[in-house]
């Protein structure tokens, strides 16, 4: 099966106690496949003990006056396949429309796919639905970003409209990092 695509409906929703379980085996997934590994758009999922703890912390995110200090309002979004209702990934899109500096950036995106779940279209499905719920909040462009070797991800956003801008190096990630433009 090696390299072919499944193609199974995927659809984004809000996390709820109703994935609890699957949040959480999620996360461990995570930690058992690489320690090391950046959870991009998982919010601190990696931080959290419990899912409920992880949940409210999105429910946090969605509006400035609620969101944590230092952080940025954003829509936190778990992709769950239709079939099983397994979470395959987690995406999120920061607002950055108010914000003197990130208001520039129009609007970031960051995701992550469940290690088991990958080489299968999740990443670019996900990514196409979370383009749709950016042009629903208003933004009109938005950066994706990813480490300059995957070279995977950076297919998925070229096939998404991704225009490459730069490679800039990341302080917080230690590595360089290419980011694109997506125009809604």
């Amino acid at each position: 099966m090696s390299g072919e695509i499944i193609k199974e409906h995927i659809k984004l929703v809000r996390p709820s106690m109703d994935y609890a379980g699957d949040i959480m085996k999620f996360r461990r997934e995570f930690l058992i496949h690489n320690q090391e590994e950046d959870m991009g758009g998982a919010g601190n999922l990696r931080e959290c003990q419990s899912a409920q703890k992880w949940i409210q912390f999105t429910e946090s995110m969605r509006d400035a006056q609620t969101c944590p200090g230092g952080l940025v309002d954003s829509d936190i979004y778990i992709a769950v396949r239709e079939r099983d209702r397994k979470i395959v990934g987690i995406i999120e899109f920061r607002h950055h429309i108010d914000h003197p500096v990130l208001g520039l950036w129009g609007g970031h995106i960051g995701y992550c796919v469940r290690p088991c779940e990958r080489r299968k279209g999740y990443a670019k499905e996900m990514l196409r639905l979370n383009l749709i719920n950016c042009r629903e909040a208003g933004l009109d462009k938005v950066m994706i970003t990813c480490d300059e070797e995957n070279i995977g991800s950076e297919k998925t956003i070229c096939a998404n409209g991704g225009v490459y801008e730069k490679t800039v190096w990341s302080p917080e990630l230690k590595k360089y990092m290419k980011r694109f433009w997506v125009a809604l």
